[in-house]
């Protein structure tokens, strides 16, 4: 058996078990399959809110008298709660405003929490909408 290579394969090992150690624990990633970025649904005012923020769920349904309703969960890439404001914009068919934009609406969202916000549209001209994010002023 060959013992001249067993000092360096020790420290290898030792090497890449230290590597493995971490003082902080891992946050998941988003999921670019479930991420609903840059899809024209959902978009960022400002940079900050693009790091903390992220969209991983957005549904819309169309209520009986006809007004669009849409639901998105938003969730916090931080370890520290985030204060953000939220808004929607309902567009018609060919993506035009409707006039019917709501208020910004003020979230907060625990640390890697994630929060549902709702939307509904004020009249039955609205075909699709954009929810616009930033952080709380």
């Amino acid at each position: 058996m060959n013992t001249q290579h067993l000092p360096l394969a020790v420290i290898a090992a030792a090497g890449l078990w230290l590597a493995g150690c971490t003082t902080e624990p891992a946050r998941p990633l988003d999921s670019p399959k479930y991420s609903i970025e840059d899809t024209g649904k959902f978009t960022h005012l400002d940079k900050s809110s693009a790091a903390a923020i992220s969209c991983t769920n957005l549904q819309e349904r169309r209520l009986p008298d006809g007004r669009l309703e849409g639901v998105a969960s938003l969730r916090n890439r931080e370890a520290k709660a985030v204060k953000i404001q939220v808004n929607c914009v309902f567009k018609d068919v060919q993506g035009f405003s409707t006039g019917d934009e709501t208020p910004f609406r003020a979230v907060t969202i625990e640390g890697d929490a994630t929060e549902a916000v709702r939307f509904t549209s004020a009249n039955a001209a609205a075909k699709q909408f954009t929810l616009r994010v930033r952080l709380a002023r």
